[in-house]
């Protein structure tokens, strides 16, 4: 069945890797090492992707869990840092998922992202109201690799999963597209995705990303 659409992770996919600048300034601000800055933000981050927590509320978790004892606005500075950390693009692959428009294919963004983050992005990026659907987890209660999020942009985009691509940095949620029929392809670096996309034939169907 002919491809018709392509659906993006947001997070180092569509992005760089996260702003360096604002993860030190994360570390300076909480005087935790690297070791346990890892653990504390990670512990929490997919309830604040599925909703269960804003970004303000997962900032005060992780220093409370860090016995860190900080006001209100310090919260919200933390938290303005950690959404600058994942304002960033990947310059390849907006062009490329541009150029698959051009071509006639729908695209979207389907991604794992708390409400912080989700409102610098759209503030920073215009062009990402290009895309034909966007989804974000913390806005249904739910994410990858949970099957209902992909059924989601499927039912947005009107396509069979078998006639859209997906792309994601983690290998977990590749397979669950996959799991329900979808094409799916784990994104590392925008030269493996082009060996990849005619390794599978794809490159019969949308161009190459350069």
């Amino acid at each position: 069945m002919a491809l018709r659409a392509v659906v993006f992770d947001f997070g180092m996919v569509l992005t760089g890797p996260p702003d360096a600048h604002a993860r030190a300034q994360l570390l300076r601000m909480t005087g935790l090492s690297e070791e346990a800055f890892e653990r504390l933000y990670w512990a929490d981050r997919h309830a604040y992707d599925e909703g269960r927590l804003t970004g303000l509320q997962f900032w005060e978790k992780l220093c409370a869990g860090a016995g860190l004892k900080f006001d209100a606005e310090t919260i919200a500075e933390l938290n303005q840092w950690d959404a600058r950390m994942w304002t960033t693009q990947n310059p390849a692959m907006v062009r490329w998922a541009a150029r698959a428009r051009e071509c006639g294919l729908k695209t979207a963004v389907l991604s794992n992202m708390g409400d912080s983050v989700h409102a610098s992005i759209m503030q920073a990026f215009p062009w990402l109201k290009d895309f034909d659907a966007l989804v974000w987890s913390y806005e249904l209660g739910l994410g990858k690799p949970d099957p209902r999020i992909y059924e989601e942009v499927l039912r947005r985009l009107a396509t069979r999963a078998e006639e859209t691509l997906f792309l994601d940095d983690k290998a977990a949620n590749v397979e669950a597209a996959r799991a329900l029929g979808m094409r799916g392809l784990e994104y590392s670096t925008v030269e493996k995705l082009r060996a990849q996309l005619i390794a599978v034939g794809l490159d019969r169907e949308l161009p190459l990303p350069e």
